[in-house]
């Protein structure tokens, strides 16, 4: 008995040393510049086989034990890390790994009798894209939790010196704390949650984002409906079944799109399960370093060959600009139709600092979906607006959050929302963020009234001298319906007032139904205003340079306005306008008060009466609110169709009685590692005999600065057009061409071509009504008319990206060189900050 008892205790005490000896290591492995976890992460205990892979949120756990005593921590685009562990017990052991700085190692290359054992997995991966892909589902939905997060980084020591940024070193300080070991400090500006319910069906393809729920903390960030509508997943979205993949404005290839081969190389690296899933794991990089693509790991699931995980990083001597590092994680899950959806996306966008002496910027965005359900397709109506914000969304509380949001927030992100509100207390802050704010926004906010915009305040031209202008308008403060605007203004050599005011009024925000009213008395050029339908962009720097120096045919004039907008559905839209106007030109003009009398009387001054119609078609067109404004995203793959239609009354005062119509239609059209081209044609007529201001007068370009809405080797009303046809056309490179010369890739330059053709005419009995001099018979400013047949052609070569902001078009004029005053080619320089 004695016996038997003390072998128990034996065994007992024998199996207690053994769990007590049990060596159990847990821990997170984060990013040291930005505090991101960092997912599928190998720690392991050197020298051996025993590890764990991080999770998705950067957590790993190992128990076992092993002649090692030194923790190794890997990931591929980070240096490895080691620590030191005790063995026997449970303990915590935390990672920051910091981000490589040198170029990617170089791949295998297999003989060319011996396959790299990836290709095969890879075309297996090619071939069940069409199954895989989440867009093959007829219907789905889901609910979705975004957190964004964006962060000043990279602070030099010259900048923490500076006297204005001595009381938010404090603030620094507390964050370094909090950043850990090896973490770096960040001042952080913005931070939000938001929880939403996403749709999506696929014929038509379209998608709905009902945002039920948000939360923001920003510095000199107010919680308005535009940010509630651009922090939901359906500006997060990221799908690697796509060839190409839009971020930041750019196209990415993807590491599994049909032109894998050409662009990336491929290494198998291991074969292991997740979970219940068995994967291989694949390494990529792309064959060239400055294409826009990624370098990474890729977990393919063997049963279906589908994307099970992936880590993608854009490659650090990519041509984009004031960016370092973008890196996407992805973490995927099969669905009950067999298409893989993403349940939960990270994303982190590293800006790099402008100088040496100042910083950087960080953006960390987080969405974790979950409730999938594979539906029936909704209707097509439900789809209407893209972005539906709840009325009552930007009203919560905390316990709302802890009970609601996918995962807690860490202790770091509580911090930052309490170091917000202590940002936002200073007064340097205050004051350089309402600077900033008013330099974006063209206005200066003063409690339900924004004063500007502020570029128009001052002016000098060869008519009133110096101007200055003071105006504004409502804001939502004021109301959420009702808008009123107006300004003054005052030439200091013509000494005259100029004046307008204006009302706008919100009648349906789901219809989004609009009526404007304006009145205005100013002075403006015949031959400049780009036309609602027949301009390419609104070329607003251009126009502001035009109210300089010598005026292009100037007119006074006083015009009462009223316009009604409604948005039918999500792709037609359709306004009427009526309009009354008076001409009084400050230039010599004539034109005879009736066409069919030789004999008539003579005028200068004229008055119009006109009703407008516009449509616009186009499809999948995504809009957001900004309070009381709404402004358009534009399509992402369709053409924008235009039409008006213009009828001008006598009846109503006007002097003419006339009909136009203008047609347009544009696209931007992705194609690839080519590039992007952009398009627009364009056609109008008018069917009667009018003054030529009245005439369609074609815009021309006699500055130093390019500008789109243009024909740049043209001078100002050099042409008029009664019918006319054009096409305009810019192919921009994105670095193909250069990024493939020796010479020429180090400096990040971009290629863009331009060719814009234009077609023209004015009828016989149109000419014959002109009046081309005045009562002694000198000779009156006239215009050109281009011949039948003849086009006005004009083709340029650009180079953008120089020093990162400027742009060089050199362009060659074709036709026309024999007109006086003419340049036959043209240089013309612009600033473009892009990406």
């Amino acid at each position: 008995m004695k016996l038997r008892i003390l072998l128990s205790l034996t065994i007992l005490l024998s199996l207690v040393y053994t769990l007590q000896a049990q060596t159990v290591i847990e821990g997170k492995v984060t990013d040291a510049e930005s505090g991101d976890p960092i997912p599928f992460a190998s720690v392991v205990i050197k020298g051996t086989a025993v590890g764990s892979p991080t999770d998705f949120d950067g957590f790993y756990r190992i128990e076992g034990d092993a002649a090692s005593d030194t923790l190794l921590v890997s990931f591929i685009g980070y240096e490895t890390k080691y620590k030191v562990y005790q063995k026997g017990i449970t303990q915590t052991i935390n990672f920051q790994l910091t981000p490589e700085a040198k170029s990617l190692d170089d791949f295998v290359v297999f003989a060319r009798k011996q396959e790299n054992p990836a290709f095969a997995i890879m075309r297996s991966v090619i071939k069940n894209k069409s199954k895989n892909d989440k867009r093959t589902l007829d219907a789905y939905e889901y609910e979705s939790y975004n957190k964004i997060q964006i962060d000043v980084d990279n602070i030099s020591e010259q900048l923490r010196q500076k006297k204005y940024m001595q009381k938010i070193t404090a603030v620094l300080d507390s964050i370094e704390v909090i950043a850990g070991e090896d973490g770096k400090p960040i001042l952080p500006l913005f931070i939000s949650e938001s929880l939403s319910k996403f749709y999506y069906r696929d014929d038509p393809r379209l998608q709905k984002e009902e945002i039920q729920k948000t939360r923001i903390k920003g510095v000199a960030i107010e919680d308005g409906s535009l940010i509630s509508q651009i922090i939901g997943s359906s500006f997060q979205e990221y799908n690697f079944y796509q060839n190409r993949m839009n971020i930041v404005e750019k196209e990415f290839a993807s590491p599994i799109g049909d032109a894998w081969r050409i662009i990336y190389d491929y290494e198998l690296q291991d074969s292991l399960y997740l979970g219940d899933e068995f994967v291989y794991l694949l390494d990529f990089k792309p064959k060239n370093d400055q294409e826009l693509a990624f370098f990474g790991k890729l977990w393919i699931s063997k049963e279906d060959y589908a994307v099970k995980q992936i880590d993608a990083t854009m490659q650090p001597t990519a041509n984009l600009n004031f960016i370092d590092r973008i890196k996407i994680q992805q973490e995927l899950e099969r669905t009950e139709a067999g298409a893989w959806l993403p349940i939960k996306s990270r994303v982190l966008i590293d800006a790099s600092e402008i100088t040496k002496k100042s910083a950087g910027f960080l953006a960390k965005f987080y969405t974790s979906n979950k409730n999938i359900k594979i539906t029936e397709p909704k209707p097509t109506r439900f789809f209407e607006r893209t972005v539906e914000l709840a009325e009552d969304a930007r009203y919560t509380d905390e316990d709302f959050w802890k009970n609601s949001r996918h995962d807690k927030l860490s202790d770091t992100e509580v911090n930052v929302m309490a170091m917000i509100d202590s940002l936002n207390n200073i007064r340097f802050v205050k004051t350089w963020t309402n600077i900033l704010k008013t330099v974006a926004r063209g206005y200066f906010e003063v409690g339900k009234l924004d004063l500007g915009p502020w570029p128009f305040v001052f002016g000098i031209n060869d008519v009133e001298g110096v101007r200055l202008r003071l105006g504004g308008r409502t804001n939502e403060n004021f109301s959420r319906k009702w808008q009123f605007n107006g300004y003054g203004a005052y030439g200091f050599d013509d000494e005259r007032f100029k004046y307008g005011v204006g009302a706008n009024v919100i009648l349906n925000r789901e219809k989004w139904t609009t009526l404007n009213l304006s009145y205005r008395n100013d002075l403006d050029q015949f031959g400049i205003q780009p036309d609602a339908v027949t301009s390419l962009s609104d070329g607003s720097a251009f126009l502001a340079l035009t109210q300089l120096g010598n005026l292009v045919r100037p007119f006074r004039y006083e015009r009462y306005q009223i316009e009604g907008f409604r948005q039918f559905s999500r792709s037609f839209s359709a306004a009427i306008q009526l309009k009354k106007q008076n001409y009084n030109p400050e230039f010599n003009f004539r034109y005879s008060t009736d066409f069919n009398r030789v004999d008539a009387p003579l005028a200068s001054d004229f008055e119009t009466a006109e009703a407008t119609i516009r449509l616009k078609f186009a499809r999948d067109e995504t809009f957001l609110v900004n309070d009381n404004n709404r402004f358009s995203l534009g399509t992402l793959r369709w053409p924008i169709f235009l039409l008006s239609y213009t009828r001008g009354f006598k009846t109503l005062g006007g002097d003419f009685e006339y009909n136009k119509i203008n047609f347009g239609v544009s696209q931007r059209i992705k194609l690839g590692f080519w590039g992007v081209s952009r398009y627009q044609v364009n056609a109008g007529h008018i069917f009667d005999d009018v003054p030529y201001p009245l005439l369609t007068a074609h815009i021309g370009n006699e500055q130093f600065v390019y500008t789109d809405i243009a024909f740049n080797t043209m001078n100002f009303y050099e042409f008029v057009s009664q019918s006319f046809a054009s096409l305009r056309y810019q192919h921009s490179f994105e670095g193909f061409v250069f990024n493939r010369i020796p010479l020429l890739r180090k400096l990040k330059w971009r290629l863009v071509g331009t060719g814009n053709v234009l077609f023209g005419g004015v009828s016989q009995s149109t000419l014959d009504a002109q009046i081309r001099t005045d009562e002694g018979g000198n000779d009156l400013p006239f215009f050109n008319v281009l011949e039948n047949g003849r086009p006005f052609a004009e083709v340029g070569l650009g180079v953008e990206n120089i020093f990162k902001v400027f742009r060089v078009d050199f362009i060659r004029r074709l036709t026309y060189l024999e007109n006086p005053g003419v340049d036959r080619t043209s240089i013309k320089l612009s600033f473009n900050l892009s990406l």
